[in-house]
């Protein structure tokens, strides 16, 4: 029988060798495409894990210029809905507005805005507007059975025609002083919405990830088992930016099947396929049809593959192997697991990676939807892997039939509160401007062609760190997990 051994290289077996550089690191240029159409101002995104990614994160990661994967870890229509508030958090023209009818009644306008997080409502008969209906019209409000037509503020309104900028909205909205302007065309029908508060979200986020329509980009998680085709028809319904077809063993039969039926029948929605760690696995995702290609078997903080199943590949040898297949066709790799320093995200890209997906990191922001705990007077937030808490969970909400579940591949654990996504975002692409700088790269393409690795000893890693010292503060950008 044949067996292949070959070199497997980890984060800590490499650095990159620096070069000459006429490269600040404030000049950096850090923008990436993780399909043709989908271009991010950093090169993260947030994994798809149940105490990673849900709409908040979401939102706050896009605003800074990433992407967050909505984990799949609930119904249908539950991560349907996760992916519609991150769609409706944020807009350039609102192009589908919600609206009521004057015969709703206020209480049914008032949940509307409590669960969407909205200050007003357009209210249309027969899809002519007729009246808007906004807190402030309920500030003194008691009755809230009333129908909508007694309180609304009615006709004629500030409205503007199909065709405004959000320049001229800007000055139709200050010289009224209103905070929303309905779009209408000639015949008076709702055709869009534009609204103070998007116009100074974009001023105060001037480097957030969105769509064509000014909405901050998303992507949601879905599997390959039962109901992969209705949540992809479910998330499409809601505008998702890009699927990420989530798999323990990318390069499977079931995993090639779905690739192309959810091509077939949703061909404009970018699909991230994996994972997979040898470059035959990637050429075959690509053929099948994959637009990015998520790279890393068993590096995860909270994976266990590699010791349950001795399966695996070391990150950066992965990362290289799956980066040089899939270069003829253009395809990104995203590194997905392995990653505890700054550090390691410029090593990854140098590998080839065009992006990083990140989890044990996101896990410890305020906006991850982990559980806070205090552990010996340090603050924690929960993060596991897929293990058996996940499948209880699952279960309990019937998302996973008993007879399915698997033999656990990771561990339920505590990574250390690290504050809000801003600032961590901020030291972790400070450290990788850094690093580009003395690598002389100005751009993440140009690091993929000039990086160059050099293999680092055990004792050449501990020098590497802080060492021989009694560390009584950490700085900005070193922190262990």
């Amino acid at each position: 029988m044949k067996k292949t051994i070959s070199e497997g290289l980890a984060f800590d077996d490499v650095l990159i060798v620096p070069g000459f550089s006429d490269v600040q690191p404030t000049s950096v240029d850090m923008t990436i495409r993780i399909t043709p159409e989908i271009k991010l101002n950093i090169p993260f995104l947030s994994a798809g894990m149940d105490t990673v990614t849900e709409a908040k994160m979401a939102i706050a990661l896009a605003r800074y210029g990433g992407i967050g994967i909505i984990h799949r870890h609930m119904s249908v229509q539950a991560q349907a809905s996760e992916v519609d508030r991150v769609k409706r958090s944020e807009h350039g023209v609102i192009s589908d507005p919600f609206s009521l009818s004057p015969n709703h009644y206020v209480y049914e306008a008032d949940k509307l805005m409590e669960k969407y997080r909205i200050s007003g409502v357009p209210i249309t008969e027969h899809d002519k507007l007729v009246g808007i209906i906004t807190n402030r019209d309920l500030r003194f409000e008691t009755d809230y059975s009333k129908k909508i037509y007694e309180v609304m503020t009615k006709s004629p309104l500030i409205t503007a025609p199909v065709g405004t900028t959000l320049d001229d909205a800007k000055e139709i909205l200050v010289k009224h002083r209103v905070e929303k302007l309905p779009i209408i065309d000639d015949k008076g029908n709702l055709k869009g919405l534009i609204t103070v508060k998007d116009i100074n979200k974009s001023i105060k986020y001037p480097m957030s990830a969105k769509d064509a329509q000014g909405r901050l980009l998303v992507g949601a998680s879905v599997g390959i088992k039962d109901d992969f085709m209705e949540r992809v028809q479910a998330l499409a319904k809601r505008k998702v930016d890009v699927i990420a077809l989530e798999v323990f063993h990318g390069h499977a039969k079931e995993v090639l099947s779905a690739i192309r039926a959810i091509k077939a029948d949703f061909p404009h929605i970018a699909i991230i396929a994996g994972n997979v760690a040898t470059a035959v696995a990637t050429k075959a995702l690509i053929e099948a049809g994959a637009d990015a290609i998520k790279v890393g078997i068993g590096p995860s903080s909270v994976s266990t593959k590699r010791v349950v199943a001795g399966i695996g590949v070391p990150q950066i040898t992965a990362i290289i192997d799956c980066a040089k297949a899939a270069k003829p066709s253009g395809a990104p790799i995203i590194a997905d697991g392995g990653i505890r320093y700054s550090g390691d995200i410029t090593k990854a890209l140098a590998a080839g990676a065009t992006a990083c997906m990140m989890g044990n990191i996101f896990a410890g922001c305020e906006e991850s939807p982990g559980s806070t705990e205090l552990y010996q007077g340090r603050k924690y937030k929960t993060y596991r892997g897929m293990e058996i808490g996940a499948q209880e969970d699952q279960m309990d909400h019937g998302y996973l039939s008993p007879s399915a579940a698997r033999i656990s591949k990771g561990v339920e654990g505590r990574t250390t509160y690290k504050g809000e996504l801003a600032d961590v975002l901020q030291k972790l692409t400070g450290g990788l401007a850094v690093g580009m700088s003395y690598a002389g790269c100005r751009t993440i393409a140009e690091l993929h062609e000039n990086a160059e690795f050099m293999r680092v000893t055990s004792a050449g890693l501990r020098e590497g760190h802080p060492h021989d010292v009694q560390v009584i503060r950490e700085s900005g950008n070193y922190f262990m997990l």
